[in-house]
């Protein structure tokens, strides 16, 4: 359930507001009917300030990133036809498919370059020639060569695929990746639950409702997960709102899940941005901050609201921890998936970068493990603004 927060109402431009202010400062929880009016309130500003109270009361001005290192092992994917938001999917035998053997996945684990990798982050396509043994055995030599390094690995979408091809169980598929090195799992591949708006972005795609079986069943299994939403495309603010309730009624029930991460829909690179006539048109920084924002107020029994960077560039993410967001990914060193589909953010961040774009909010930097333990923490005194344009210049 939600805490009390303390607010003052005096904040707000949009009276529709005022009686979700008092449901906070109350501890009550919010409705689906909450979440539309937020979701429809001009008054960002007011919205922003009510998530940003409902996150100091939870983490004060910390803010959390990980030193972590994205795999994509592989592009070729069973979907790549059908799944038409996606630029980074190509079929086996199309130009720029690829599939590492295990000495590429271990040269990739290297690439840091002396920077302290403390996760791994694996997701790849849906590929028929990547089933379980391929990923068991990648899990086993990653954990030989890197042993302190913790397995975030495939979305739920990886699992069900491996599972069908497998002609295995996905509960058994999880116990055979957990025995192999599997720590926790990303929230990937969820895009939007409503079954409408799949037919028309993914058609072929696991539903939501087996996505949420999937998570579930990996909680029931000791199996940490994240989640996430992709907004900006065709959905709904009613589809946003069902959406976050699955994730909500799910977090009741396993209190499973450690992040809840919105990602932003980018249109370049792909069919739907075509037909929509929306390539170069993302999604706004207006809309990036209510989502996140929403999903400190509504989603009340999650810990950690996490903005990606990477989709939605360093600037807004950092005017995102005064709208209720307390992690901001990581160092990531190189990532595919959404440059594939036209992100222009950097592919990686450094150290020194993340602290800047942190300290430059008025926030306290703070290392975290994959499960959200503070490992280490950092002076909080910048010397001059020079770092804090490094972090800023770098989107």
């Amino acid at each position: 359930m939600p805490l009390p927060i303390s607010f003052e109402s005096s904040r707000l431009r949009d009276p529709e507001l005022l009686p979700i202010a008092e449901k906070l400062r109350a501890g009550s929880r919010l409705t689906g009917d909450d979440a539309l009016i937020l979701f429809r309130s001009p008054d960002l500003l007011g919205v922003g300030a009510m998530a940003d109270a409902a996150n100091r009361a939870r983490h004060g001005d910390r803010v959390t990133f990980a030193s972590n290192q994205h795999i994509n092992p592989t592009n070729i994917c069973v979907l790549r036809k059908t799944c038409v938001f996606c630029g980074y999917a190509r079929l086996p035998k199309e130009e720029g498919a690829y599939r590492y053997s295990l000495e590429q996945v271990l040269a990739e684990s290297d690439r840091a370059d002396g920077t302290i990798t403390r996760e791994f982050h694996i997701v790849g396509g849906l590929d028929m020639h990547a089933g379980l043994e391929y990923y068991a055995t990648m899990f086993r030599a990653l954990k030989a060569r890197h042993p302190h390094v913790h397995i975030k690995a495939l979305t739920a979408v990886e699992i069900a695929h491996i599972a069908r091809i497998e002609k295995m169980t996905r509960r058994d598929v999880l116990i055979a990746l957990r025995e192999a090195g599997l720590d926790t799992m990303p929230g990937g591949g969820a895009e939007t639950f409503s079954a409408a708006v799949r037919d028309v972005i993914a058609d072929k795609k696991l539903g939501g409702t087996d996505y949420i079986d999937v998570h579930r069943t990996a909680h029931q299994l000791g199996i940490r997960t994240n989640c996430t939403m992709l907004y900006g495309h065709v959905e709904t603010l009613e589809d946003r709102v069902q959406h976050l309730t699955m994730l909500r009624d799910l977090q009741d029930e396993t209190g499973g899940f450690l992040a809840y991460i919105p990602l932003s829909y980018h249109p370049d690179d792909n069919e739907l941005g075509v037909t929509l006539g929306r390539q170069g048109i993302a999604s706004t920084g207006f809309d990036d901050l209510r989502n996140l924002a929403v999903g400190r107020l509504y989603l009340d029994n999650f810990e950690h609201i996490k903005s990606h960077w990477i989709m939605v560039t360093s600037a807004v993410s950092q005017i995102a921890l005064h709208f209720g967001v307390n992690d901001i990914e990581g160092t990531v060193v190189r990532e595919k998936i959404y440059h594939a589909v036209g992100a222009h953010t950097p592919q990686g961040m450094t150290l020194p970068q993340l602290l800047a774009l942190i300290r430059g909010a008025g926030k306290a930097p703070a290392e975290r493990d994959s499960f959200y333990h503070v490992l280490r923490t950092f002076d909080d005194h910048v010397d001059d603004g020079a770092n804090a344009n490094l972090a800023l210049s770098a989107h």
